[in-house]
């Protein structure tokens, strides 16, 4: 046997190492210049981002090996080479902080199968000088079914990285559905989601305090669900929902999802108690997907006519966007509805209104009919103006499939939404920013470490996504517990005449 001494061993280490590396980072020389852009995924090319955004990292289709440089409009610049563009975390966020409200600009080669080099012609990518503000996003993620739920769960994901972590999942709970989260203004110090199964529940969690609500009275439809916290902390709008599943037999959509029953109430979190106005619950129309403006005194939701043979009737139900007024002081309703956006007018249904934090605008979905736009490959994100209620589409975030479930940033300048625009199967996340009019930049798709092997594996679907001030501090296994236990807090109705 030879032996060698740990001098040679180092040397030889060294040699191995400084080949691995010269392999691994190759550049090209003598590369083909081609005038047109690179064709990547996630499609990057001229996106806006904010500054506290993971890196962007990407593929090049077709490629074998990619060479990118990324440069700063201070000359900084940032370099990935290997089979995808990857970029140092570290050294991303210190090329985006340096280059808030400006442009980065990306140029891209990439090794063909004959082993020669392209260059690609250089494309920007804007970054906002206003950051998230935002730790990450929360989402329910789900496999693409229609019967049963298979495993699903809430999740969580750090914005800054790629980190996700389990918030609750219904492997937990003997299978069942876990759904409807939401949070106080993005702050997840208040919390809730409903459980739907055996052990069916609504969780309200309040500075690590759970409470597990029986939401079902004999004055309401059944138990609550599509939450949406006053910014007092102080109520919770709910819907209650009688839903049914169809499928469809000849037709490009796979199945159809609608209410056929639906009111609005308001729990008073410190009472137990739901608060319901006769004009959002009524026997004629179905109201449905509640929220509250920033100040707390307006009640925004949706409301159908409702048809005793809705199966004849599924394509005729179209939802329009109202309002009423909300006294937080001692839990009263307006004495008037008001219709803020007629879709039923023009032959469209108007759902999720979910107003900016800073009260200027309002994002809703604009599809042909119904209220579970996530089906409908026509569906559109759409914008009003509070102030004049002027509404327009949000034409740089749609495209020819379906965009749903939508969430502001806390200083309402993002929004996070779901489209299925990739293969028309799986709802995925993507995030876009949103100027001081109301208008919004190309979305990018939510980065991941690798994207191409990520989301080529991805079995499951996103929605109901918001964004989140900080992690969800949620015990999954006292959650469990207190969850099979049955233990429940058994609310009051009252009709506020």
């Amino acid at each position: 046997m030879t032996t060698y001494s740990r001098k040679t061993l180092s040397t030889l280490a060294a040699i191995i190492t400084m080949a691995l590396l010269t392999a691994c980072n190759h550049k090209p020389h003598d590369e083909k210049q081609v005038n047109e852009l690179p064709s990547i995924f996630p499609d990057y090319v001229g996106v806006t981002i904010p500054s506290d955004i993971a890196p962007l990292n990407f593929s090049v289709n077709d490629a074998g090996r990619v060479d990118v440089t990324v440069t700063g409009s201070n000359g900084e610049t940032l370099h990935a080479n290997g089979p995808y563009a990857r970029f140092n975390i570290d050294e991303w966020h210190r090329l985006l902080r340096n280059n808030q409200g400006s442009n980065i600009n990306v140029r891209v080669c990439a090794r063909q199968d004959d082993g020669t080099w392209v260059s690609y012609r250089t494309f920007s990518i804007a970054v906002s000088s206003t950051p998230l503000g935002e730790w990450g996003l929360t989402y329910r993620r789900v496999a693409p079914g229609y019967v049963n739920y298979s495993s699903m769960g809430l999740y969580q994901r750090c914005l800054a990285d790629y980190e996700e972590k389990a918030i609750f999942e219904n492997t937990a709970i003997e299978g069942g559905c876990i759904n409807c989260h939401s949070s106080n203004r993005t702050d997840p110090r208040q919390f809730t989601f409903h459980v739907r199964g055996s052990h069916g529940a609504t969780l309200l969690q309040t500075d690590g305090q759970r409470l597990w609500l029986d939401t079902k009275t004999d004055k309401t439809l059944g138990t609550c669900v599509y939450p949406y916290w006053h910014p007092t902390g102080r109520y919770v709008a709910f819907s209650t929902n009688r839903t049914n599943q169809a499928f469809h037999g000849i037709n490009d959509r796979r199945v159809e999802v609608f209410d056929h029953a639906s009111d609005l109430q308001v729990y008073d979190v410190e009472n137990h108690r739901l608060l319901i106005s006769p004009l959002i619950k009524t026997p004629d129309w179905m109201e449905t997907y509640p929220s509250f403006s920033p100040d707390g005194r307006t009640l925004y939701f949706c409301t159908s006519r409702q048809y005793d043979d809705i199966g004849n009737h599924f394509r005729d139900i179209r939802y329009n966007i109202c309002a009423i007024s909300f006294n937080p002081d001692n839990g009263t309703f307006g004495q008037q509805v008001d219709t803020l956006f007629n879709a039923e007018a023009i032959g469209k249904s108007a759902v999720h209104p979910r107003p900016s934090y800073d009260g200027r605008h309002l994002l809703f979905t604009l599809c042909d009919y119904g209220c579970f736009s996530i089906w409908h490959k026509e569906s559109d994100q759409w914008m009003m103006d509070l102030q004049n209620r002027q509404t327009w589409p949000l034409t740089a975030t749609n495209s020819p499939r379906a965009e749903s479930y939508h969430n502001w940033s806390i200083n309402s300048r993002w929004i996070v939404f779901t489209s299925r625009r990739e293969n028309g199967l799986n709802s995925l996340l993507y995030i876009a920013a949103i100027d001081s009019t109301g208008h919004a930049a190309k979305p990018f798709l939510l980065p991941q470490r690798n994207p191409r092997e990520y989301y080529d594996r991805a079995t499951w679907s996103f929605n109901t996504p918001d964004f989140t001030l900080s992690p969800v501090n949620f015990n999954w296994q006292k959650g469990r517990r207190e969850t099979l236990s049955d233990k429940r807090t058994k609310i009051t109705a009252e009709i506020m005449e």
